[in-house]
């Protein structure tokens, strides 16, 4: 049955969050207005969150997207970008768009694919969140129910780096997907890019990324 009547709470300006939503009603919603949208939704048994992202929200977001691609190149191995994806599962009445994502083990299995579906199809290797305004739902819970391996969460000029387990995820210090990136410098060279440029950072970090991966080699 859709819930005619659902619960609207307070929240920042850039945030709704609704409660008292049927999955129907989701549904519906999402139909109706489409991807074509700025908004994101994340939804957990009849809570529903909107978010309408801000400049210093998408920033950082797509700096890391331009470092995961950096990184894809150096390596010469194959990524899917699928950006704020919407990753939802009916029976567990969980549904998420993160900031961006990226299909990299799996990437072969999903590639040229126009729809993905959950838990048909697997979920994105990795998940970016950009935390300026905090969310009212467990978003490390959705991701870990969704099954998606690893999330970063920038957040207060930090990269943070979790790891799914049991249960959900664990902060760690090295990157499933890409265990020699320098995560501890990732939050210097975002903060750099707002005085030397966006594309100068990313070739600073493509630097450093290549320094790091011959001296890999060399050892």
């Amino acid at each position: 049955m859709v819930t005619a009547n659902p619960t609207w709470l307070e929240q920042p300006a850039s945030t709704i969050m609704m409660k008292g939503v049927s999955w129907q009603t989701y549904k519906l919603l999402m139909s109706e207005v489409g991807d074509d949208r700025p908004w994101r939704i994340a939804y957990n048994c009849g809570v529903l969150e909107i978010r309408m992202p801000s400049l210093e929200h998408e920033v950082p977001k797509g700096l890391l997207e331009s470092f995961v691609e950096a990184i894809a190149d150096e390596l010469e191995i194959e990524v899917m970008k699928a950006g704020a994806l919407k990753l939802e599962r009916e029976d567990l009445t969980n549904a998420v768009e993160p900031d961006s994502c990226f299909y990299i083990n799996n990437e072969p299995q999903v590639r040229g694919r126009d729809q993905i579906i959950l838990p048909v199809d697997p979920p994105p290797d990795l998940a970016i969140e950009s935390d300026y305004t905090n969310s009212s739902l467990n978003k490390q819970a959705l991701y870990s129910a969704l099954g998606v391996p690893e999330l970063w969460r920038y957040t207060k000029k930090m990269l943070l780096v979790y790891r799914r387990i049991e249960g959900g995820y664990e902060q760690c210090d090295r990157s499933l997907a890409f265990p020699f990136l320098p995560i501890t410098e990732i939050a210097n060279f975002i903060v750099q890019s707002r005085t030397i440029g966006q594309r100068s950072t990313v070739r600073l970090f493509r630097q450093r990324i290549r320094e790091i991966l011959d001296n890999q080699i060399v050892s």
